[in-house]
């Protein structure tokens, strides 16, 4: 399964695409960050940061999208525009039909170090042995994508069979498929 995991951020937004599955050593395929300049009007920036990531699910081609989810933080300026960038991020999966998995923070600390308290150099440490990096990825927002790429292959699948069951009614049942509505764009008036 090939993951794209974004680190959601209006001035630095990480992203990092691996090659995994559950009990495997995962595969790095491609780390970066994009960058957009705090000097530019909100809209600007996201369309940048959209525009970024439909480059990089045309490149990669991932299966699923694994974006962080957005938690409370003390600077409210920050978190709206880390949800600003989370949003965005899951509209051009979505344009691509490509599946959005949320993960928390201390999902994927724990996933990578099995701590779900890690701090950011442990993070940046375990994603550098795991994937077996010549050196560590940075910034460390490069770091935290590559963590939730990693987090995604090796739990995504059976967070899902137990979503499916769920939704099915208990293990065993069958489970009927919903499909949206591919988007078709905004129609001309």
């Amino acid at each position: 399964m090939r993951v794209l995991g974004i680190d959601p951020g209006l001035t630095r937004c990480g992203w990092g695409v691996v090659d995994g599955r559950p009990g495997a050593r995962p595969t790095a395929v491609g780390v970066g960050v994009v960058r957009t300049l705090p000097e530019l009007d909100l809209e600007l920036r996201l369309l940048e940061l959209h525009t970024a990531v439909t480059a990089l699910l045309r490149e990669h081609r991932p299966d699923v999208v694994a974006i962080e989810r957005v938690f409370t933080q003390n600077n409210k300026g920050t978190a709206t525009g880390t949800a600003q960038a989370a949003g965005v991020a899951a509209l051009a999966a979505a344009q691509a039909d490509r599946p959005v998995a949320w993960h928390t923070p201390s999902e994927v600390k724990a996933a990578i170090s099995g701590n779900g308290r890690a701090d950011k150099e442990q993070v940046t440490l375990m994603v550098t042995r795991v994937l077996g990096l010549a050196a560590a990825p940075k910034p460390a927002d490069a770091a935290d994508a590559l963590a939730l790429a990693v987090c995604h292959a090796w739990r995504g699948p059976a967070q899902q069979r137990l979503r499916s069951a769920a939704l099915a009614g208990g293990l065993g049942a069958p489970v009927v498929q919903r499909t949206l509505p591919r988007w078709q764009g905004v129609a001309a008036r």
